[in-house]
This record gives structure tokens, sequence and C-alpha cells, in this order.
């Protein structure tokens, strides 16, 4: 910084914005900022000035002076109001997480920031940037740190009765459990969340990030129905904000339409005026891939589909979880469908038929074969699969333990009667 300041005057400010370059405009910026005046005027000058700086550092991508401005503006957050400071400091954080590649530099900056807050006895400040790390820790897969943040923040907040964080920590901790594929605990920290928002106003974007995971539990459970409605609550939030989340939340109703075989209506919802105009790009020629594939049956398109779009769907963990469900299910109809004709058959010819490595084809059929998907034997020694004629059920078995049934009732009839009759 320079030895000597500007003052804290809208002059100044000016100046700064009329800069030759991005240089420039941040030196005569922090001169601003060391500008020894206390004055309101002075206050709210170098409050702007440090948005801007944030804001020209942002562009630079320059996350470490971003960090050092926050450890530099220390003196002047004891001449401000704590609610003035912790728009600041938040505000500077968002910055650096706009920088890509900042993940790491994003955690120990809000480490040194809840070190600070503690010994200044910031508590509001401290539990919000606490919350920001437990997310940024989830990220980063340390689950057990950011689970051990958690529990400790929601008994804070929840004696302080905080519900708009509390709504925010609830929902950190269902997606967190939901990370650890503990569905009861994702599910009743969802419940929790739901619970505090309807106590309170939440902000639409609050609410399409719940609604955003209960569509996904819902997916997780199976209930493809109820999850595609919560997706397109969640999308209609998104959307009327124009967050990013939006086409995250299309893609979920996408994949729900797919599992539950109504993928012929995926080309109507992303050629539709809403979607088509501001959405299509490759996460949905991702979806609209794997629909073709499911439509038409086919295998060799499915895994195509897979290859061609790998950042969206292999990548996606929520996505990606499905999708093998769905692509076993397809490969078992299809192997099915297979060998119907044949008792006997060479394995290498399946896998010919089917288009698929032998090695695969034979691990997959071995475990049809166990699961009782149809009654058969490999025989690795001639390299066939030996299918059997469906074993037909006798029926004097059935018979008889109904007969035994039928038997017990009489004799629980008779004891009931031998009872009263003794009584």
């Amino acid at each position: 910084m320079s030895s000597s300041y500007l003052p804290a005057t809208t002059e100044s400010l000016i100046q700064a914005t009329e800069a030759k370059d991005a240089q420039e405009s941040i030196s005569i910026l922090y001169r601003i900022l060391e500008d020894p005046s206390s004055t309101s005027e002075a206050l709210r000058i170098k409050e702007q000035a440090v948005s801007s700086l944030s804001d020209i550092l942002r562009e630079q991508c320059r996350g470490e002076e971003l960090r050092n401005l926050l450890t530099q503006l220390r003196s002047f957050f004891a001449k401000i109001p704590k609610a003035k400071t912790a728009k600041i400091v938040r505000g500077i954080v968002d910055s650096v997480a706009k920088i890509p590649g900042t993940s790491d530099l994003q955690v120990s900056l809000c480490k040194e920031i809840v070190e600070w807050t503690r010994a200044e006895k910031r508590t509001f400040l401290r539990q919000r940037i606490e919350a920001r790390l437990a997310a940024l820790l989830m990220e980063n897969k340390e689950y057990a740190e950011a689970l051990s943040l958690l529990s400790g923040l929601i008994k804070e907040v929840r004696r302080l009765d905080d519900k708009l964080l509390l709504v925010e920590i609830d929902l950190l901790e269902s997606k967190l459990h939901f990370s650890l594929r503990n569905l009861p605990k994702a599910k009743a920290s969802l419940t929790a969340a739901r619970t505090a928002a309807n106590a309170i106003y939440v902000p639409p974007a609050q609410q399409g990030t719940i609604d955003l995971q209960s569509g996904i539990l819902h997916a997780e459970e199976k209930d493809y129905k109820t999850g595609y409605s919560y997706f397109f609550e969640a999308f209609e939030a998104f959307n009327a904000l124009e967050d990013l989340q939006a086409v995250y939340s299309l893609k979920y109703m996408l994949l729900c339409k797919i599992m539950v075989n109504q993928a012929d209506d995926v080309s109507g919802i992303i050629s539709s005026q809403k979607v088509g105009l501001n959405y299509q790009g490759p996460e949905l020629d991702a979806m609209k891939a794997v629909a073709d594939a499911h439509s038409k049956r086919s295998l060799k398109l499915f895994e195509s589909a897979l290859r061609d779009f790998k950042a969206q769907l292999e990548e996606d963990p929520i996505v990606h979880r499905h999708l093998s469900s769905l692509y076993d299910t397809l490969l078992e109809q299809n192997l099915c469908r297979l060998i119907e004709p044949f008792s006997r058959v060479e394995i290498t010819h399946i896998a010919e038929l089917i288009e698929l490595p032998e090695d695969h084809v034979e691990k997959k059929l071995s475990q049809m074969i166990l699961d009782k998907k149809f009654a058969g034997t490999l025989d690795q020694s001639a390299g066939c699969l030996v299918i059997f004629d469906d074993p037909k059920s006798d029926a004097i078995y059935p018979a008889t333990l109904e007969t035994i049934s039928n038997i017990g009732k009489v004799v629980d009839s008779l004891f009931t009667r031998s009872a009263r009759i003794m009584a």
C-alpha cells in the first residue's frame, strides 16, 4: 500500500473509478482506506471503497490479496457497527468464493475469521461463518469435521432461536447425512428445516433449496413422482431468480421422467418455451441422450451417452446413482430377451448380440442366476449358459399348507370354547 493516504471523499472514489487501469484503481482505493478520519461520512466512503476494491480483486482473481484485505480491515471494523462488519466480511468471503480453484483458500479464510470472531465475541458473524465453513468442508468431503462443527453449532443456534440460520444449518446437515448415505437422519434434518421455515419468512432461494433437497430424498426412495413435483417447485423458484441451480432442478426433473418410463416426455419438456430459450446446454443434452437410449432400449446408446456426457452424468453423484440402477435394469431386460429362445447358448454369442464385453456379460448372467431372475447355470469349461425350464410348482404343497392353517383355526376355536365352559 502507498505511504500517503487520500481523503475519504466522493471525489477520491470518482478518481478510482476513472483510473486508467485496474492496478491504479486498486492503489487509489487502498490509499482511501488509509485515511485516519473517523467521521460518519469518511466511514461511509471507506465502506464503498472496500466494496469496489473487493469487486476489482475478484475480477483479477487475486484471492490471497482479498484474504490480506480482510486482515488489514480489522482496525476499521472496530469503528463501524457490528452489522456492517458482518456484511463486509461475508461480502469478501463471497468474492473469494467466486474465484475458481480457491476451495482450500476459502476453508483457511473461514477458519481465520472464526478465530477472530471468537476473540472479538462477535457471535452473530461467527455462527454464519461456521455454517459456511461446514458447507466448504462437506464439498471437500471432510465429512467428519463438518459433522462435528455442525453438531455443536446447531445446539447453540437452537438456544438463541435464530430460525433463519437454523433453517440453513438443518438443511446443510441433511445434505451432509445424505452424502454419508444416512437417509433416516437426512430426512429428520430436512423435516427440522421445514418446521423452522414454516415459522418465518424464508427467501425464495432458500425455499428452492429445501424443495430441491426434498426431491433428492424422495428420488432416493424411488418415489419419483413426488420427487418430480419437488424438483418442479425448486425449478420455478430458481428460474424466477435466474439462479444457476435452476438447470440442475430441471435436470433432476428429466431424470425422474426417465426413471418412471416416461422418457418420451423429455423432448417436450426440453423444447418448451420456458426451458428451450434459457437452459439449452450439455446438462439437458445429456438427459436427452439418456432418454433416447431408454426409449429405444439400447444399451449401446446408453453407454455412448455415459461416455459422451461423463461430466454431466457420471460425475454428478445423484444422477449417477439412479442411472446405474437404470442401466442394470435395462441390461437385465435385454439379456432375458436374448436368452429366451435358447436352452444352451455360448456366452460369446450373447456378448456379440448385446455388443458388450464377454466378461461383463458373464458376470451379469451369474448375478442374475444368483438373484433368481431366471433358472440356469454357467458351464465355464465350455463357455456356455445352460437355461433350465421353469420349475412347475406342485399344487399339493399350497393345499397342504392351507389345510394345516384351517386345522389350526379350528383348534384355537375349540380351545376358546372349552376355556369359557371351564370358567
